[in-house]
């Protein structure tokens, strides 16, 4: 088996399970259900085609750069003859989120993927319509299996965040994939069957989560020379330190 990986970025994302219309949440790593999403449209599939093609694939998240959750509101208002009535419903998402997405299944089913995704049909999105992705989307196929995929591949945190986690001496990043048969996780609704407009369906799986180390990742170090010293110039990077203090000084 490979592994096709995706690397999921944007200024803002939002992946909702339970979302209802006044009140549509999202949780803080991208699901199941959102990437097939995104994947049938790429194929261009309608709503109303069987999904069962992707019931085969193993799907798993890493979570190199945690978003910060905003939240957002949309007035609505209703006509209803002379009666007016309007009212506040709240959009939750993720801010400045980056993942390092995982999809395990047969070569040939996984490079009609990607190339869907460098090419896709409808437009595609991180969750919501608003909620484009950053490029690159597709990092490529590997020829491992998901979780040595998820566990091996490059950090893909951006350079900031990596110098912010390094001070904070963060040492490790949380995977969350599909459960292996003989394994004890968490049940999620976000299996999608369904995304139909008449009746959309989605059934539970099994979930688990674990840690690997950053010293394990390929390229964790990547944005730093052997002194340790940043070699990328961030004009920003001084707001970042609270110990700075900037000083006035007479021209």
């Amino acid at each position: 088996m490979s592994t096709l990986l995706l690397r999921l970025a944007a200024p803002m994302q939002s992946w909702g399970i339970s979302s209802k219309f006044d009140r549509r949440t999202t949780q803080m790593e991208p699901t199941r259900s959102g990437v097939i999403g995104m994947l049938a449209a790429a194929l261009g599939l309608p709503r109303e085609a069987s999904l069962d093609v992707f019931k085969t694939l193993k799907f798993g998240v890493r979570i190199d750069q945690p978003g910060i959750m905003k939240q957002d509101f949309h007035m609505v208002h209703r006509e209803n003859g002379s009666k007016s009535t309007a009212w506040v419903t709240y959009r939750y998402y993720l801010e400045d989120a980056v993942f390092l997405a995982g999809l395990e299944g047969t070569p040939e089913f996984l490079a009609k993927l990607e190339l869907a995704l460098r090419h896709p049909v409808y437009p595609l999105a991180l969750g919501r319509r608003s909620c484009p992705p950053a490029e690159p989307l597709t990092l490529g196929i590997r020829d491992e299996d998901l979780l040595t995929a998820l566990r091996q591949e490059i950090w893909q945190a951006s350079p900031w965040y990596q110098r912010k986690a390094r001070r904070q001496h963060i040492s490790f990043l949380e995977i969350v994939r599909d459960a292996e048969p003989d394994e004890n996780g968490y049940a999620v609704r976000d299996f999608p069957e369904s995304f139909s407009q008449k009746r959309r369906l989605y059934h539970f799986r099994n979930a688990v989560r674990e840690q690997v180390s950053l010293g394990q990742i390929v390229g964790s170090e990547n944005t730093e020379n052997e002194q340790g010293v940043s070699t990328e110039h961030d004009p920003m990077e001084l707001l970042e330190d609270d110990d700075v203090s900037i000083k006035s000084q007479d021209q």
